[in-house]
């Protein structure tokens, strides 16, 4: 059976085979290397550079700082409040990809409406004779997750209403969108957040300040939305007009047709591009660096800077990059997984694409 998949996918053709023999020496010639210096020969334990004695990989770096990397420069006392928040969001969202659960809609609604609140507080303190947190202190992977997680919640909403004032009847809010969409789409993330964390105080009113991780929570939010809406509005041509002449028959008005109708069947089209854009978007965050916020790329940047741990950037970056890979494969996973689950789902041809 694996030959037959073999010759199918793999040798099918001259140039497949080609192909697949380039690849196999490009593996032979840099997996053995890299699995020797990673895993072989590379220092697992120990607490200093001084434990790193094998010339392999020194992961006694990644030991040392873990917390750093995870928490930033979080109070240490009061990393279990971090810790909390975040078995509180598994514990809210694990019933939503259970099949017997009911009520999705409604858990997912409070989630949103409520785990904000709740995560602040837990972050920020000052409630509860929780000692306050001031934000500067946040950091690292927390800080990574903060900003990815609310830039793709508030930029859902905002990308479907800007999606449907694209497509309205009405010229001034067609114009509107449009122009929105089309501005943020233009620039980059680097200069919505330099926008954010440099010209956007000098437009409030005197005396009135945002934190800077607001600001730049916004900026994020609203650099997303716009792509977003580009890809809810291609699942929304994709819905026949058949669907809305059959709501507009039942007497549904505009809402009720979107929301019962267009809208679930737009968004179950564009679950890929959904998730495409939600990876994008986690990997720009590292971005923030660049208005003195420290994600998690940025505080192990920083790490590398101690003079106790200069000439380990390479098992820093790789450590970087093995986290950014699990996490974006997952977002990958769970996409497909949606995808299979949602109504009217083909699975793809065997051997399509051979």
């Amino acid at each position: 059976m694996m030959i037959r998949w073999a010759r199918a996918n793999l040798f099918s053709t001259p140039l497949n085979t080609v192909l697949t023999l380039a690849a196999l020496g490009l593996l032979y010639a840099a997996l053995p290397p890299f699995v020797d210096w990673a895993i072989l020969t590379a220092d697992w334990q120990g607490e200093t550079r001084a434990d790193c004695t094998s010339g392999g990989a020194c992961w006694v770096f990644i030991h040392a700082r873990i917390d750093q990397f995870i928490y930033g420069f979080y109070p240490a006392m009061e990393r279990w409040r971090v810790d909390a928040a975040f078995i509180v969001l598994i514990a809210a969202v694990t019933p939503l990809f259970l099949p017997m659960v009911r009520g999705k809609g409604v858990i997912g609604v409070a989630l949103v409406l409520l785990f904000p609140w709740v995560a602040v507080g837990f972050f920020s303190g000052g409630i509860f004779t929780l000692p306050a947190v001031e934000t500067e202190k946040w950091g690292g992977l927390m800080l990574t997750l903060i900003v990815a997680g609310v830039g793709i919640t508030a930029s859902l909403p905002v990308g479907i209403l800007l999606a449907l004032g694209r497509q309205s009847s009405m010229p001034v809010i067609r114009t509107l969108c449009i122009l929105f969409i089309e501005l943020w789409r233009g620039v980059p993330l680097i200069t919505v957040l330099f926008m954010a964390a440099v010209m956007l105080p000098l437009f409030l009113p005197d005396g009135m300040t945002l934190d800077k991780l607001l600001r730049a929570l916004i900026g994020v939010s609203l650099f997303a939305g716009a792509y977003m809406a580009e890809v809810v509005r291609g699942g929304l041509q994709a819905i026949p007009r058949g669907q809305y002449e059959a709501a507009a028959a039942l007497g549904l008005g505009y809402w009720r047709t979107m929301g019962f109708v267009i809208l679930p069947q737009a968004l179950r089209h564009v679950i890929p591009g959904l998730i495409n854009t939600v990876i994008a978007l986690f990997k720009d965050t590292t971005l923030v660096l660049i208005i003195g916020m420290f994600d998690f790329l940025g505080i192990i940047q920083a790490a590398l800077t101690d003079p106790d741990w200069l000439g380990f950037a390479l098992e820093g970056y790789v450590f970087a990059a093995l986290v950014y890979w699990v996490i974006c494969f997952s977002l990958s996973r769970l996409s497909l997984a949606v995808e299979r689950r949602a109504p009217g789902y083909r699975a793809p041809i065997a051997g399509a694409m051979t």
